[in-house]
Formats: structure tokens, sequence, C-alpha cells
């Protein structure tokens, strides 16, 4: 790959988390390196899911601080986490199933729009400019996925695989900095994970975002990732670069299980 990992973009610092006496996260500490496909593993229940909430500001932990470029972050709403480059897909597709794949992906733009709303709805001078521009970004990521003969289908008609599609186009209207993946390839065939996985080093490649996933195919996360956390039980078992992790005895005994 062309692209070059820069510094830390993001820096988790002993995130506790905690839901009346359940301990979600305790005193987990990884960072995020600018340019990196960033992998979060572990069984089920393991806590992913809910960092994932902590990280574009779903869930605020209790203890410990997060460091967005260099700064410390405080309490984070998921409309600040998403205007400041952090955009998320979900693991149940959150997308509008009568609107076709064209305005679904528009909606990824509405943190841009810039106009208001009144010139937005007489179509006026700037907002005519706006929604130019925003819909020539559209089209390229419609290009970008390979998606232009499906544009004006409503997304409910859509396979499941191609949904996935429109919800990572969605994501990427937003043009974040970090994308966060939530399970990307949950239910796919192997076909429909190939093409997610080319997807994914495509967009961390030519467009240079650090993207950050769970995902539970563990031959998809060693091939892709950069770095890999494994936690398990809300507890950070293993940490680094994906030889050093399918490596550990820990992890091994806690994941891949014995015979793997």
């Amino acid at each position: 790959m062309s692209r070059k990992i820069g510094d830390v973009i993001l820096d988790l610092q002993n995130i506790s988390l905690r839901f009346g006496g359940v301990n979600a996260l305790t005193d987990i500490s990884f960072d995020v390196r600018e340019h990196e496909v960033r992998a979060i593993i572990g069984p089920n229940g393991a806590g992913k899911s809910s960092m994932l909430n902590v990280i574009n500001g779903v869930y605020h932990p209790q203890d410990g601080k997060i460091m967005y470029r260099g700064k410390e972050r405080k309490k984070m709403e998921p409309h600040m986490a998403a205007s400041t480059g952090i955009a998320r897909t979900f693991q149940n597709i959150a997308l509008f199933k009568g609107m076709s794949v064209l305005d679904n992906i528009m909606t990824g733009r509405n943190l841009k729009i810039k106009s208001n709303l009144l010139l937005q709805a007489l179509w006026l001078g700037p907002a005519q400019k706006e929604e130019i521009e925003h819909r020539k970004k559209v089209e390229e990521i419609i290009d970008f996925l390979e998606i232009q003969h499906i544009r004006k289908t409503p997304v409910g008609r859509l396979p499941y695989g191609l949904q996935k599609r429109v919800d990572l186009g969605r994501a990427l209207a937003m043009e974040p900095q970090i994308l966060l993946l939530d399970e990307p390839m949950a239910g796919m065939n192997v076909e429909e994970k190939q093409d997610m996985c080319r997807f994914i080093l495509d967009v961390n490649d030519q467009f240079g975002t650090t993207i950050v996933l769970i995902e539970h195919d563990m031959g998809v996360v060693m091939d892709i990732s950069d770095r890999v956390v494994v936690l398990d039980y809300g507890k950070k078992i293993g940490d680094g670069v994906p030889d050093e992790v399918r490596a550990s005895p820990e992890v091994i005994k806690a994941y891949l299980g014995a015979g793997h």
C-alpha cells in the first residue's frame, strides 16, 4: 500500500465504563494512528461495540480520558463526533429503506450543508450551488463503490451485501478522518466479504481515511489490519501487529480456541 501511517490521532487512556454494577470496559488503553487500519476483536460480550460507542460519544466513560488530535475530548455527543470527522456504520443497518441509494448516501452530506433551510427550500443562490457540489461528491462515492446500476433503487429492495455497501457510502459522504466500522462483513457470503475488504482497503489507501473496525472473521482481520487490540470481558488482553496477536497464548485461549 502506498499510504504512510502517521502520528497518533486518537488516544484512549485508562477507559472504564460501567452500567450499574456491570463493568463493560475496565482500564483499557490503546491508540489509533493516522491512516492505519486498527481492528478491535474479541468474543461476544467482550466490550467491542461499547468501545466504538465511547469513541463516537454515544457512551461517556466514568474513568479515563480520550485524546483526539492531541487535545483532551470532554463530553462528546455523536453529532459533535461526526462534525469533528468521526463517522460510523452500524452492525444493524440503519438506512432509510424506502429511499433510493442516491438519497441515502446524500443524507451523509447533511453536516456539510451550510445554506439555511429557506434557501434550500427555494433552491436559491448558494443552496443551488451547494446542492450541485454535494451531488457531485455523492456521485463520486457511487462510482467508487461500483453501485451506479442501483443508484435509483430503493434500498429496501437490495440484497444485504449491497445494503452494507450503501451504508459504507453514507459514512464516506461525511468525508471522515476516522471511520468506525461495526462488523462491516457480518452476514455476508465469501464474495461479498472479498468486495467489502477491497473497498475498506481502497478507502484507507486512496482517501487516507483512518479505519477502526470490529470484525469477527479472524482471517479478514489478520489480512487487512495494521494493528489489532483484543478485548475479553471488557479487559484488554492483547495489542500489536497481527502476527503478535495471533501468537499470544492469552488471545489463543480466550478467542481463537486452543486448537486453532
